[in-house]
């Protein structure tokens, strides 16, 4: 492997809270040790245009605390063609970028992996998703502050189902995974919380709300990830309305509200140790891995293998459920 004089840095995908906690982190720790860094901004449509802007250890001054991206982040349709991911290539090799670290989940490691493979250019992955779904590592970067945020807003959800003796279903983010269901729904004390990874038919769904309803509770919180084969909160209220016309229901759908706002200590946290590591990962000669976090430890999984192994949602958690509600 040559020697890297210059790293480049891109954000892709959806954003997540600490993604600038690790831009600086890629940043501080590479100058530190000698290294040239570049941003790269909107994600791999930049790497496409040329969008590079050179980064200083003032560059990343009072972004720690900060939500979102300073690199902004997009998604690159050109990108996914061989032709893109070329034009993307020849203009890191025209600005003498050595090597990659990209900041996203498992799309931006799935074009990471590519452009390696195709043009051989070092790539290290930093997971940052507030879905929490990748393998080898224990969080993902934004996924406690998603949880938090989450949190705060469904125990005000939970006032005013208390107050009015109503019903909430409400929909967290989610697609393919069920993480910040099961753990806002362990939080919060949820009734009843739905997730991908289990399949609950329409009737078991209705037979645990009669159950619910039956102990004459004064509220009732249901949280549904959006993926939740009801098709979310939305389209389970019309599903299940003809069966509890005498319950005043409510659907609150919290969306991109979860992606935003200032990161958490543990998230500022996670991100600043994974930067660091990242920019280490590369020196050492790793290519093609992802950094994470395993047991308070670091570990460098595969790229592959960080997206194309589906995280298991843990028994012990779903127990939980069943046993709290």
């Amino acid at each position: 492997m040559k020697t890297i004089n210059k790293i480049g840095v891109l954000t892709s995908g959806g954003d997540s809270p600490g993604m600038n906690a690790a831009i600086r982190a890629v940043t501080r720790s590479a100058i530190y040790r000698g290294l040239e860094v570049t941003g790269i901004r909107y994600g791999y449509q930049g790497a496409i245009e040329a969008d590079f802007v050179e980064m200083h250890k003032l560059s990343v001054s009072n972004t720690i605390q900060k939500g979102g991206t300073i690199l902004k982040s997009a998604r690159s349709k050109d990108f996914m063609t061989k032709e893109g991911r070329a034009k993307a290539a020849k203009n890191l090799k025209a600005n003498k970028i050595d090597a990659l670290v990209v900041i996203g989940g498992d799309g931006t490691f799935q074009g990471a992996t590519i452009l390696h493979q195709e043009h051989g250019i070092p790539v290290v992955g930093i997971p940052g998703t507030i879905d929490n779904d990748l393998s080898g590592t224990d969080e993902t970067i934004g996924y406690d502050t998603a949880l938090n945020t989450a949190l705060e807003a469904i125990d005000k959800i939970r006032d005013t189902a208390d107050a009015h003796e109503r019903m909430f279903l409400v929909e967290v983010m989610g697609r393919d995974a069920g993480f910040i269901a099961l753990e806002t729904g362990i939080a919060c004390g949820a009734e009843l919380t739905l997730l991908p990874e289990t399949l609950v038919h329409l009737n078991e769904i209705k037979s645990s709300l009669n159950e619910i309803l039956a102990n004459k509770k004064r509220s009732t919180l249901v949280i549904v990830a959006e993926g939740d084969e009801s098709g979310g909160a939305i389209q389970l209220q019309q599903s299940i309305k003809d069966d509890f016309k005498d319950i005043d229901m409510r659907v609150c759908v919290l969306g991109h509200i979860q992606r935003g706002g200032n990161p958490t200590a543990r998230d500022r946290v996670l991100a600043s140790r994974i930067g660091v590591a990242a920019v280490n990962a590369l020196l050492d000669g790793h290519v093609s891995v992802m950094v994470g976090i395993v047991n308070n430890n670091i570990k460098l999984t595969p790229l592959k293998s960080g997206w194309s192994k589906k995280k298991s949602i843990q028994m012990e958690m779903l127990d939980l459920v069943k046993i709290l509600k």
